[in-house]
């Protein structure tokens, strides 16, 4: 059997008993690995340098990954579905592996365009299907805790900096002795650079390669040892039906999480994009900040780990309380803590720290929290791709967060001149914006019976069994819906858990390290 039919869904269909823990640290490979495109502020400095261009001809590199990821995700996000997360979580890694060996010739040649085309076209559909391949399966295996299980695959997405930070510092000065990523204005060499691009797209790729030969599909009818499909009936936010993605995009449902999911993320952007400077310019005592250069990179990378910790963690409470009131408290409370943040912020670094945080929290737990809330809305039957043509709010915030900050703060004065006043209309933009998804949120219902999918087993690209296949499955064989696997998969899910455990954990003992100037002086 060739390698191409192995990766096709039919062919990735798990056996009964298959352990379906298995499949979150499959999901952590990839998006551990494609979350490294927020860690391109490490080497932004050494590129400008080696190209001898300006920090904004840079940045585009940045900006036309993300671009392409959502692009990639919303037209690919069908395909996805089609032909399942095995073929699509290849696909992904080869085209994010491919796309740091491209830039790597850019940067050898010293043809800036390669590094657009390689790290930012290319690498950027790696990181749009990479993004969303997971999703759709994880909810199909976990459809008792869906929030849990989304969580912990897209809290990789927010490690992914964390691992990548320390580790690109790392190659860059393996392969250029003289330089220094803690000193301020050291820039690795043009050789330096190859060897960190093709370290990375190497090393990404064989991690994605884990986590294809991980995932799989469960079998028709499959579901967790006591889970009872009724119990979700009695929510009447949570459909009992099957919602295909083009008509998703025709129910006021999909717009209102699309206003909800924009001005989330756009509050959360306008803290991230400018954390560092922030934390300075709240805490300056005569146009000296009290806050080190240092300490304030140390704020950066705590804001990372908690939009890690929020996408896990708040995922997991909406199991719990329900995706709306989630929002609600992500909408709702982040509000008052921009109030808080514009006007007593600047009281007390503790305070500040605690404050941003906590609304980064909530940043990452909107991302992790959406794919449920969609499966609430729309059901499994095309979810993915719903996911992934909601994710254009992503693109859209990535544009509006800097520009209503970056606006506000010119008209201000010079960076490293601003104090606390300055941020209060920005900050209190963002309130409006919260408010806006707050009402939006309220508004939202369960979706109209006319746009459900015909009643009988839906197959869309693949995807799901109806409830009906389920309740037979469970009648004809019930010993077969337990996760008993743990003979045969033991040491599988032992080496999974304890990969994507390492390179976690290697992250946040950094950044807490890092960090700790903000506390001690």
């Amino acid at each position: 059997m060739s390698t191409l039919t192995r990766i096709e869904r039919a062919r990735s269909v798990a056996p009964w008993g298959y352990n379906r823990w298995l499949i979150p640290p499959a999901a952590l490979a990839v998006h551990l690995s494609i979350g490294q495109v927020y860690a391109t502020s490490v080497y932004k400095n050494s590129l400008v340098e080696h190209f001898g261009t300006s920090q904004t001809q840079i940045g585009v590199v940045f900006s036309i990954a993300i671009v392409m990821l959502g692009l990639s995700a919303a037209l690919g996000g069908t395909w996805v579905e089609r032909n399942g997360p095995r073929k699509a979580m290849l696909t992904s890694a080869i085209f994010w592996g491919s796309g740091f060996l491209v830039g790597a010739l850019g940067i050898a040649t010293e043809q800036l365009w390669l590094l657009y085309l390689g790290y930012g076209v290319i690498g950027g559909i790696g990181l749009g299907i990479g993004y969303i391949s997971p999703v759709s399966t994880l909810i199909k295996w976990f459809p008792d805790r869906p929030g849990l299980a989304t969580g912990l695959a897209i809290m990789g997405f927010g490690g992914g900096a964390l691992i990548a930070t320390p580790v690109s510092g790392g190659l860059m000065a393996f392969y250029d002795p003289s330089y220094d990523a803690t000193v301020a204005g050291s820039v690795a060499s043009g050789g330096a650079l190859v060897g960190l691009f093709v370290t990375l797209g190497l090393g990404y790729l064989a991690v994605m390669m884990f986590g294809v030969l991980l995932v799989r599909v469960p079998p028709q009818g499959w579901r967790p040892a006591g889970f009872d499909p009724e119990q979700q009936r009695k929510s009447a936010m949570v459909t009992t039906g099957h919602v295909s993605a083009n008509n998703a995009l025709r129910t006021p449902q999909f717009w209102l999480l699309w206003i909800v999911l924009f001005t989330n993320v756009t509050a959360g952007i306008g803290i991230l994009e400018h954390a560092s400077p922030m934390i300075q310019d709240f805490f300056r005592d005569g146009g000296t900040s009290t806050v080190a250069a240092a300490a304030a990179g140390g704020f950066v990378g705590l804001l990372s780990m908690f939009n890690m910790a929020g996408r896990f963690v708040w995922s997991s409470t909406s199991d719990v309380i329900g995706r709306k009131p989630t929002y609600m408290m992500y909408l709702g409370v982040g509000a008052l803590l921009y109030i808080m943040l514009a006007t007593i912020g600047g009281t007390s670094v503790a305070l500040f720290v605690l404050m941003a945080c906590v609304i980064l929290s909530f940043y990452g737990g909107g991302f992790a929290t959406v794919p449920a809330y969609l499966r609430d809305m729309f059901g499994t039957f095309q979810v993915g791709a719903i996911h992934g043509r909601l994710l254009t709010a992503w693109s859209a915030a990535g544009i509006a967060g800097p520009l209503i900050i970056n606006s506000f703060l010119d008209a201000q004065g010079e960076p490293g001149t601003l104090t606390q006043d300055a941020y209060q209309a920005p900050l209190f933009t963002m309130v409006g914006l919260l408010v806006v998804g707050f009402v939006a949120n309220m508004l939202v219902r369960p979706v109209a019976e006319r746009f459900h999918e015909p009643a009988g087993p839906v197959e869309a690209g693949g995807n799901g069994a109806s409830e009906r296949s389920e309740g037979a499955a469970g009648a004809d064989a019930p010993q077969q819906t337990h996760d008993v696997a743990f003979g045969g998969h033991r040491v599988w899910l032992t080496v999974a858990w304890i990969l994507v455990t390492v390179l976690l954990g290697y992250g946040v003992v950094h950044i807490t390290s890092a960090a700790l100037p903000l506390f001690t002086g």
